[in-house]
C-alpha cells in the first residue's frame, strides 16, 4: 500500500488530531496495565488460591511477552505496515484484557497475560515510528512530547488507577475496563497515516535468537536481583549471551537488520539508547524505593506517600510537551544533558533530606526530579527516531520501546539487590545510586554535542 500525497509529510490537523487519540489510548493502557497487575497481586493470589510466587507470573508473563516481542514486531510493521501492525495489536490487547477479566485460575490468567503483553508489543513496537507519519517533520519533537506525556503519566497513575477500582470493584475490573477504551481507539485507528511496505522478508530465526537473549537476559538479571541461586544465574546469563553472540552475527551483514545494528553504527542514535538505558535505570531505582524511603525512613503514611510523589508525574506533564517544541529548535544533546543533571540533582536532594521535613521540603524535590525527567524524555526520544532513516522508523521506535524496558528490567533488579545488601539504609543508598545513573546519562547525553560537531 502507498503512501498517500497528504500523508508525505504528516496528516493533516483533523485527522491528526484522531490518530494522535487513537496512540494516545492505547499506549496509555499497555502502560498502565504493566503496572496495575502489581497493586492486585495480594488479591488475586488470594481469591485464585495461588501462593504469592506464583502469582508473580501474572506480572512476569506480561513484561517478557513485551520486551521479547517489541524488535520482532518493530521488523514486521516495516514489512507489513506500522499502521497494520498497529491495529492487529491494539485489536489482540482488547481481546486479551475481556480473557483476563474472565480468567477462573492462575494459568488461565497468565495465559491470558502472555496475549495481552503480545497486543501490548505491537502497540509500543511502532508508536514512535507512526508519530513519525503523524507529524510533520518541524512538529516532530511537539509529537513525541504529547506521547512522552502519555507514557509517564500512565506510568505513574497506574497504581493510583488500579487502587481506586479495587475500591469499588473486583481485581477483574482492572482488566475489563479496557475493553470499552479498547473499542474507542479500534474505531479511532481508522485514522492512523499508511507507511510504505518493505519488499524484504521477516528474518524468523532472528526473531527466536532475540526471544532467547532477551528472554534469558531479563531472568537472569531478575535473579540475581532476587538473590537466586548464583550457579542458576550464571547459566541463565551464558544462555543470553550465546542467544545474543549468534543474533549478532547473524545480523551483521544484513541492511535492515531486525536488531537494528545498522542504526547503532550511528552515533547520535547509539548515544540517545545509551542515555535512555541509564536514565530508565534511574527512574526505576527511584520509583521503588521512593515509597519505602518516605514511609520506613520519614515515617509517612500510605496515603500522604501516594500524595508527596504526585509532583513528579505532574512536573513531567507540563514539562514534556514544551521540551518537545524546544526539542524541534535546539539540540537533544543540550536539552538532555541539562533535565538530566535536574534529574540526578533531585534526586540526590532526595536522599539527603532530614529525618522531619516539611511537606514543602520534599514536594519542591520531587517537582525537580519530574522536570528535569520530562525536559530530557522528549528530546531524546525525537533524536532517536529523527536521526533514523525514514524507512527504517519501524527499527528505530523497537529500539526506544526496548531501551525503556530493559532500564525498567535492571533497575528493579538492582532496587532488590540493594534492598538485600544494606538494609534499613537501602532506600537512602539507593536514592544516592539513581543520582549517579542519572549523571552517567547526562554525560552520555552531553557527548552527543560533541558528535554533532563533528
Amino acid at each position: 500500500m502507498s503512501v498517500r500525497q497528504d500523508e508525505s509529510d504528516g496528516l493533516p490537523p483533523g485527522r491528526r488530531g484522531w490518530a494522535i487519540l487513537t496512540v494516545a489510548l492505547a499506549i496509555a493502557m499497555s502502560v498502565i496495565d504493566g503496572a496495575i497487575a502489581n497493586i492486585a497481586l495480594p488479591t488475586i493470589a488470594r481469591e485464585l488460591q495461588a501462593s504469592p510466587a506464583g502469582s508473580i507470573w501474572v506480572v512476569n508473563a506480561y513484561q517478557l511477552a513485551v520486551t521479547i516481542l517489541l524488535l520482532p514486531l518493530a521488523s514486521l510493521g516495516e514489512i507489513w505496515g506500522f499502521r497494520r501492525i498497529y491495529g492487529i495489536g491494539l485489536a489482540v490487547f482488547t481481546l486479551a484484557s475481556l480473557c483476563c477479566a474472565l480468567s477462573y485460575s492462575l494459568p488461565t490468567l497468565t495465559l491470558a497475560r502472555i496475549l495481552q503483553g503480545v497486543g501490548a508489543a505491537g502497540i509500543m513496537s511502532v508508536n514512535g515510528a507512526l508519530i513519525r507519519f503523524i507529524y510533520p517533520r518541524g512538529m516532530l519533537g511537539r509529537g513525541i512530547g504529547i506521547n512522552a506525556v502519555v507514557v509517564a503519566v500512565s506510568a505513574a497513575i497506574g497504581p493510583t488507577v488500579a487502587a481506586a477500582i479495587l475500591a469499588v470493584a473486583s481485581w477483574q475490573w482492572l482488566f475489563a475496563v479496557n475493553v470499552p477504551v479498547g473499542l474507542v481507539a479500534l474505531v479511532a485507528a481508522r485514522a492512523l497515516p499508511r507507511s510504505p511496505p518493505s519488499r524484504r522478508r521477516f528474518d524468523t530465526p532472528s526473531a527466536l535468537l532475540n526471544a532467547l537473549f532477551f528472554g534469558f537476559l531479563i531472568i537472569a538479571i531478575d535473579g540475581a536481583g532476587h538473590g537466586e541461586n548464583w550457579g542458576l544465574v550464571g547459566g541463565e546469563a551464558a544462555a543470553a549471551l550465546g542467544a545474543g553472540v549468534a543474533l549478532v552475527l547473524r545480523q551483521l551483514p544484513q541492511t535492515s537488520p531486525l536488531l537494528p545494528i545498522d542504526l547503532l553504527r550511528i552515533p547520535i542514535f547509539a548515544l540517545s539508547i545509551a542515555t535512555s538505558v541509564a536514565s530508565f535505570i534511574s527512574q526505576m531505582l527511584a520509583y521503588v524505593a521512593l515509597p519505602f524511603f518516605l514511609q520506613d525512613t520519614l515515617g509517612q503514611g500510605q496515603v500522604a506517600t501516594g500524595l508527596l510523589m504526585t509532583p513528579w508525574p505532574l512536573a513531567t506533564a507540563v514539562v514534556a510537551p514544551l521540551s518537545g517544541r524546544l526539542a524541534d529548535r535546539y539540540p537533544a544533546g543540550l536539552l538532555g544533558g541539562l533535565g538530566l543533571a535536574a534529574f540526578a540533582a533531585g534526586l540526590a536532594a532526595l536522599a539527603l533530606l532530614p529525618a522531619h521535613p516539611a511537606v514543602g521540603d520534599i514536594a519542591w524535590r520531587m517537582t525537580l526530579c519530574g522536570a528535569g525527567f520530562g525536559l530530557f524524555q522528549s528530546p531524546n526520544n525525537r533524536a532517536i527516531l529523527g536521526s533514523a532513516p525514514r524507512e527504517r522508523s519501524g527499527g528505530a521506535s523497537g529500539m526506544l520501546g526496548t531501551a525503556r524496558l530493559l532500564g525498567q528490567t535492571v533497575g528493579a533488579a538492582l532496587v532488590a539487590l540493594m534492598f538485600g545488601l544494606f538494609g534499613v539504609r537501602a532506600s537512602a543508598v539507593t536514592l544516592f545510586t539513581a543520582a549517579g545513573f542519572a549523571i552517567v546519562a547526562a554525560g552520555v547525553s552531553c557527548l552527543r554535542l560533541i558528535e554533532r560537531q563533528r
